[in-house]
């Protein structure tokens, strides 16, 4: 069982990391990143700031927690001996940030023993940090988080994303189609990261989404549930690649049937 002295050293090591990645990637980004001069292209930059970032924050964590396991986005990967492994996303919203939109991010969970106990998403461009330790609530910043209150499905505003696969994005639009009509309304933010907080702080009732990684889920789900979302994939089944669904408890009921109805678990 792990203390709760390890899980405040975790979140301390992750909102430091995530911070100073953060930074990184806020104040490295050119001011017109499109017509960057020294690049093939302006995905080039975009990649060397994403590698740049993750190599920041592994190296944060080696020195910090040298036997920890890592599991990052840009391809690092060990497993460790202490129990402990980062699952890390140096830049959720890449082509937000390639396009100079605030809505990116810097994704930092910690796991012990296969189960999140830590996590921090940071959001430069929009002045928050969020962060959740497993039975302490979610908090944006000193600001502790709650869902939104219960509302009907036709009053929620539910996010989703969509990948970028042609066949796959064709059936996600067509999955969106059915869902449209029985709510609010649907967003699509570009950061499942800050789609998962924003359920966290009652930006959004609900949010759902196929094909996820674990550095894309690990951090932003642990937020909320922390501030009282339900998470999920297909019934009984927990989020993952094939669907991740968090929403209130009341949209969460009527949401997850719609999706395993409409086919959101496959292409």
């Amino acid at each position: 069982m792990i203390s709760e002295e390890l899980k405040t050293e975790l979140l301390d090591v992750a909102l430091e990391a995530a911070g100073r990645a953060g930074a990184l990637l806020r104040d490295g980004r050119p001011a017109d990143l499109a017509v960057a001069s020294t690049k093939t292209s302006p995905i080039d930059v975009v990649t060397e700031m994403d590698i740049a970032a993750e190599k920041l924050i592994t190296g944060i964590l080696g020195e910090r927690r040298p036997e920890d396991g890592l599991l990052g986005e840009e391809g690092s990967e060990s497993a460790g001996t202490s129990g402990v492994r980062w699952v890390i996303d140096p830049l959720d919203g890449t082509v937000n940030y390639l396009y100079g939109l605030p809505t990116w991010g810097v994704s930092i969970a910690a796991e012990y023993r296969g189960e999140t106990v830590a996590g921090v998403v940071a959001a430069p461009m929009r002045g928050e940090t969020y962060h959740a330790v497993l039975g302490r609530g979610a908090w944006l910043g000193g600001a502790r988080l709650a869902c939104r209150p219960a509302a009907p499905l036709d009053q929620a505003l539910i996010g989703t994303g969509f990948a970028y696969v042609q066949s796959r994005r064709a059936h996600q639009a067509d999955v969106a189609q059915r869902i449209i009509p029985l709510v609010r309304d649907v967003r699509r933010g570009g950061s499942a990261a800050i789609d998962l907080c924003d359920v966290a702080a009652g930006r959004l009732d609900g949010y759902w989404e196929r094909g996820l990684n674990p550095w894309d889920l690990a951090a932003g789900e642990l937020i909320a549930r922390e501030a009282g979302a339900l998470t999920g994939g297909r019934p009984g089944e927990p989020a993952s690649g094939e669907l991740a669904i968090a929403a209130t408890p009341a949209v969460f009921a009527s949401l997850r049937p719609l999706l395993e109805e409409a086919g959101a678990w496959h292409d």
